[in-house]
């Protein structure tokens, strides 16, 4: 059996600002079905594992405005227009660790299935050295270093709530067959 498909009829986007649009699509799903979608258009996300050493990985915490409080995380961003997904992680690393590595893509996922067209490219970082760069101004980083097993403890205890890390540390546990 094979899903049926949808064909966009239209599109209308009904506000956007720097980093996103919110989007309204007119379609027809084969069969005749007819509808419109209200979702979130984005260039995608580049989120970077970034490891110490072998054992240790390198998080940042921030305050998330929307759920009003701190997150532990590993460093991610919007993929800025005229950026490749390597370039855009290399720059969020260096703005949220003040670090750069030899950086290797490993996946990607869906952060918002059903609400967004956001992909977002998991890149997993070694050999770090210090080479900052300045953080936007409603940004503010803490580092914190963890070893694998007090990381995945943070998870257990739901210290590490945020999607996004959640669902790269599986596909690097997968890279790394840990």
């Amino acid at each position: 059996m094979s899903l049926k498909k949808w064909k966009k009829l239209g599109q209308k986007t009904i506000y956007k600002n720097d980093h996103w649009s919110y989007n309204l699509d007119e379609f027809e799903i084969e069969g005749g079905t007819k509808g419109k979608y209200h979702y979130v258009h984005t260039l995608g996300s580049t989120m970077v594992v970034p490891f110490v050493s072998r054992e240790k990985i390198l998080l940042v915490n921030q305050y998330r405005y929307l759920n009003q409080k701190e997150s532990l995380e590993f460093p991610c961003g919007a993929i800025e227009p005229g950026l490749s997904k390597i370039e855009n992680a290399t720059k969020e690393l260096r703005e949220e660790t003040g670090k750069n590595g030899n950086l290797k893509y490993i996946g990607e996922f869906s952060p918002y299935t059903g609400a967004a067209d956001e992909m977002c490219s998991v890149f997993f970082a070694t050999e770090l050295f210090d080479s900052p760069l300045p953080s936007d101004l409603t940004e503010e980083f803490e580092l914190a270093e963890y070893s694998i097993g007090e990381f995945e403890n943070l998870i257990k205890q739901n210290i590490i709530w945020d999607g996004l890390t959640l669902s790269a540390w599986i596909l690097t546990k997968n890279y790394l067959e840990l």
